[in-house]
């Protein structure tokens, strides 16, 4: 029996839920949660039969489950390919809003010679290692026109997951800013030299072409695409400025979803289009942070969407298939983006970090590469098909292992702010259960026993002893470590005797950059800050609360009654608003 409808909404929860865990996962391995996405989509896609595989194992263990059928299958996939695509015009409008002429033109001279690196080394690697492996394999079906076309989708670099990883890190610095260039600089360039190689191997294979009618149609092209961002971007920036911000992302979409139809009417690339209306926007809008920041969640939203769905698409068995042209075309583009970016970055005046880490930033693959494939196999059947299955093999590889690079690299670079570099929470699950239980009670108006008033319970009630605290000699990395481990925000730092001499508040230092060269030069002491509130071991936890109500601490450190005062646990606040809650609702009651 087929259902269709229950069957697609299936489809989206069960791949945004797994996506959700996947990425919570991620974060736990320190790693980018588009990779997880990624993942996620390609264990659950028709090409992974994982649930068919688990319900055979319930069935083994003799649990009933029965799915009738159901599977992800391509259909579902299709179904959800606008939001996908959506997502990317999302992405790249965002791209463009944090890129300004005048920003392009501060870094244009250090930024064309390094793009022109790049271009000229994976162009030529890609081209020329393909067609020499082409002579060595004898492989009649590798011909120099697959490896001239391979050689300009090579330059290719997938916006919506480099700029996911930078904006998902937060990341900063020139390497974030060339980084955000080169992307929309490479994409362009791709589409741009695959359009005029194409045109001419087409004509070298005996087609029937005018490539000068061609090249026209194609400039054309690239013109209408700039100039309908261009008419968005100023739309988008006037009304932005008359409307009130609440009614900005009904604007927003009511012009992006419109445009995105235009650019599939008149086949021009929409890539470049939001690019432009992107930056437009940027130069003729002091808004465009906050018009940015509004589409944020929406983007956050669709972009899960997009990875999941990509990786559902992807087959394992198409890396299998490339075989050793896709290995010499993963290794050769990855060679010609390091290299020509090594060879070409100047340390002095772009930084040493920028000349070693932005070709690792570059590696990502997929929307335009996919995209300029599929237009070759309408042209072309069998030409196209060859370029497709090289490209939809590797890509496999890029978008699992590029997302990875480009955190990597701006780690390496010191741009990630410490909250993006670590993961810290504030609750564990168990305690969560024991609020949530909390609050359940309350709302049958049933408090906890209390046994006695505050301000006749000493704080050993509720201080808890297991807390270690940061010992002052303690590295940066070793801070760090202590931070994700924790789920307070505040840290007491002892010296070797046990004496408290200061506290670490993650407020004050998840904004930090995380400079990898720094971790050994910077110390808990230095950054400790005085404690101006502590609690004698004598107190009552009356005293706690009087200390902890009108502060922003999570926790307030006991130390003992004789000096030097010796550290031997912390208070925590929530552990206080449940014991005294009775107490405090009668006080504020009273105030």
């Amino acid at each position: 029996m087929n259902h269709p409808d229950w069957y697609l909404a299936l489809t989206v929860g069960l791949l945004l839920g797994a996506a959700l865990l996947g990425g919570r996962i991620a974060r736990m391995l320190h790693l980018p949660s588009v990779t997880a996405y990624l993942l996620v989509g390609l264990a659950l896609g028709p090409h992974t039969p994982v649930l068919g595989f688990l319900e055979w194992c319930a069935a083994q263990i003799g649990i009933l489950v029965s799915l009738d059928g159901y599977h992800i299958s391509a259909e579902h996939l299709e179904h959800l390919e606008p939001a996908g695509n959506f997502a990317i015009a999302l992405v790249l409008f965002n791209m463009g809003c944090h890129f300004p002429l005048s920003s392009f033109r501060r870094i244009f001279n250090r930024l064309l010679l390094m793009s022109l690196g790049e271009l000229g080394s994976t162009m030529i690697l890609v081209t020329g290692g393909m067609w020499l492996l082409s002579i060595f394999l004898n492989d009649t079906g590798l011909t120099w026109h697959i490896a001239v076309l391979l050689g300009a989708l090579a330059l290719a670099t997938a916006p919506a997951t480099t700029v996911l990883v930078l904006k998902e890190n937060r990341s900063e610095g020139p390497l974030t800013e060339f980084t955000t260039a080169l992307v929309a600089l490479n994409n362009l360039a791709s589409i741009i030299v695959f359009e005029f190689l194409f045109v001419l191997v087409h004509a070298t294979r005996g087609a029937d072409v005018s490539i000068g009618i061609e090249y026209l149609e194609l400039t054309r092209n690239l013109m209408a695409a700039t100039l309908l961002g261009m008419l968005a971007g100023l739309t988008v920036s006037f009304f932005c400025g008359i409307l009130p911000a609440t009614r900005w992302l009904v604007l927003l979409i009511a012009v992006i979803a419109p445009l995105m139809a235009l650019c599939e009417l008149l086949h021009v690339p929409y890539l470049l289009t939001f690019l432009a209306m992107g930056t437009t926007v940027a130069s003729t809008s002091d808004l465009a942070d906050e018009i940015s920041e509004t589409l944020d969640r929406l983007t956050g939203l669709l972009c899960v969407v997009f990875f999941v769905i990509h990786g559902a698409a992807m087959d394992l068995g198409k890396l299998v298939a490339a075989g050793a042209v896709g290995v010499a075309y993963i290794t050769l583009r990855c060679t010609g983006k390091y290299f020509g970016i090594f060879f070409t970055a100047n340390a002095h005046r772009d930084g040493p970090q920028v000349k070693r880490w932005l070709g690792s930033a570059l590696l990502s693959q997929a929307g335009a590469a996919i995209a300029l494939s599929a237009i070759a196999v309408e042209r072309d059947r069998v030409l196209g098909e060859q370029l497709q299955d090289i490209i939809l093999g590797t890509v496999v590889f890029f978008e699992i292992v590029g997302p990875v690079m480009v955190r990597t690299a701006i780690l390496r670079a010191g741009e990630v702010p410490v909250a993006a570099a670590i993961l810290h929470t504030a609750n564990t699950p168990t305690e969560q259960l024991r609020s949530m239980a909390f609050r359940i009670m309350q709302s049958f108006g049933i408090d906890p026993p209390q046994g006695s008033s505050a301000d006749q319970l000493d704080v050993s009630r509720v201080m808890r002893r297991n807390v270690k605290p940061l010992q002052a000699s303690a590295h940066f990395d070793e801070v760090l470590d202590h931070i994700e481990q924790s789920h307070d925000n505040t840290y007491p730092v002892v010296t070797r005797e046990g004496e408290l001499i200061g506290i670490i508040r993650y407020p004050d230092v998840r904004d930090i950059i995380f400079e990898p060269a720094a971790k050994m030069l910077v110390s808990a002491e230095d950054l400790a800050v005085p404690v101006r509130k502590v609690l004698l071991q004598n107190e009552t936890l009356g005293d706690a609360w009087r200390l902890l109500k009108d502060g922003h601490d999570d926790c307030v450190p006991v130390v003992t009654t004789a000096a030097p005062q010796q550290y031997i646990g912390v208070v925590r606040r929530r552990d206080l608003l449940r014991l005294l809650s009775h107490d405090i609702s009668k006080e504020q009651a009273g105030g």
